[in-house]
């Protein structure tokens, strides 16, 4: 029976080195949680063995457990990389023709070609339906995340505000005005502005002086605007002057700039934009643009995704929209120790486990959520190494016990009558 017992004691630390081996390979890998071996004896016995004479038969692995302590956390200043501090697991669809629901500690998550949030392997972040205010109405569902292109409704520009200073000692210019020949004129200055599709497009006003200033100093000025490159009112100009002192005297008031009349089916139809200049100002210095502003609004084009401590999931937009699109959902068991370990960080839940419960960050015993950290492995290399050495002399001092069984065996089977 020695040689079983020797036997037992070898695969135990056999298993043993296996499992310390297992850990300190993904010593770097994220979310990663180490696992200990723990072991039972093995008595032969039945009701009629005198419990003082019981001699042990050996070793059998009663379990690998996992230890669900916090690795290290990692900052990475990625908004999509996300950490569970405390208990909680991120919840993820596979990417297989069932949509397998799995579980996992590693936040490293991306937005895919489809604008899914997903990990590495492809798996779908799942997270609660929220309200435009960030709120979970009751009965809300889990599901993928996915992030919408483009965001709001285009308003077209109806009017534009322009505060400027104009040099009042700027050369005139007696030559027909070309805007494509920068010796027409004096200055430009451009403003982005929506057209009736909701595209981006450029509204550049265009100034010549007329004539040398006169006894007073007041000056004249002739502005053409152009918007997309085509001339606005057929391409006459529009007449600003100043008095002496630099104070606008004319225009008074907004000024209309019309478009081109529609021509076809298919053509942008004609509209005004008007074009305020109040403020504006001559005087002896280089031209500068004191302000600007209109009222057009483009639509949005993604440009980014954060998420909150709470889990909110929030998109911004190139026109300033910010779109909440769910709340991550976390998950948590009964018995952690009881999932079943599939590979590739994922877990999934079994009887031993317990079905999920799902919930969110800070509520309900859940952990909290940190965004632009990943959570590492757990293990730590100076423990696994001491215990290698254990595991090693326990594999040695087996190894010795088997041997010494066998040399008494090869002693009796020399014995002579």
């Amino acid at each position: 029976m020695s040689f079983y017992t020797s036997l037992s004691g070898l695969q135990a630390a056999q298993t043993d080195l296996s499992t310390i081996s297992h850990n300190l390979a993904n010593v770097s890998t994220n979310g990663f949680k180490k696992s200990r071996s723990e072991f039972a004896d093995v008595m032969a016995s039945n009701f009629t063995s005198d419990p003082r004479r019981m001699v042990g038969s050996g070793a059998v692995l009663q379990e690998n457990r996992q230890q669900f302590s916090e690795g290290s956390l990692q900052t990475t200043g990625n908004s999509l990389d996300l950490t569970v501090a405390g208990d909680g697991f991120f919840a993820v669809k596979m990417p297989n023709a069932v949509g397998t629901q799995a579980y996992t500690r590693n936040g490293a998550f991306s937005v895919d070609p489809n604008r899914f949030i997903t990990d590495s392997q492809g798996s779908r972040l799942q997270a609660y339906a929220v309200e435009s205010d960030g709120t979970v109405p009751a009965n809300s569902k889990v599901g993928d995340v996915r992030i919408p292109l483009n965001s709001g409704e285009p308003v077209a520009t109806g009017a534009v505000t322009l505060k400027m200073k104009l040099n009042a000692a700027a050369t005139g210019i007696s030559a027909p005005f070309k805007p494509e020949d920068p010796s027409t004129y004096n200055t430009s200055t451009s403003t982005s502005i929506v057209d009736d599709k909701g595209n981006t497009t450029t509204l550049t006003n265009y100034f010549v002086k007329d004539a040398p200033n006169d006894a007073s100093g007041a000056t004249s000025w002739t502005m053409y605007s152009y918007a997309a490159g085509a001339p606005l009112n057929t391409g006459q100009g529009t007449k600003v002057t100043f008095d002496g002192d630099g104070n606008m005297t004319s225009p008074n008031g907004a000024i209309a700039l019309a478009t081109a009349p529609a021509t076809g089916a298919g053509s942008a139809a004609q509209r005004t934009i008007t074009l305020d200049l109040a403020g504006s100002t001559a005087a002896k210095q280089p031209f500068s643009v004191v302000s600007r502003s209109q009222d057009g609004r483009a639509k949005g084009e993604f440009s980014g995704v954060a998420v909150d401590e709470t889990g909110i999931i929030t998109a911004s937009y190139s026109n300033g929209d910010s779109v909440k699109l769910g709340k991550v959902a976390l998950a948590n068991f009964v018995n952690p120790t009881g999932l079943k370990q599939n590979g590739g960080n994922y877990w999934t839940s079994t009887g031993l486990s317990g079905s999920a419960t799902i919930g969110s960050a800070n509520e309900n015993g859940f952990g909290k959520l940190m965004s632009g950290t990943i959570e590492g492995s757990n293990v730590d290399i100076t423990e696994e190494l001491v215990n290698l050495i254990s595991a090693q002399r326990n594999f040695q001092a087996n190894s010795k016990a088997l041997d010494t069984a066998s040399q008494i065996s090869q002693t009796i089977f020399n014995i002579r009558a």
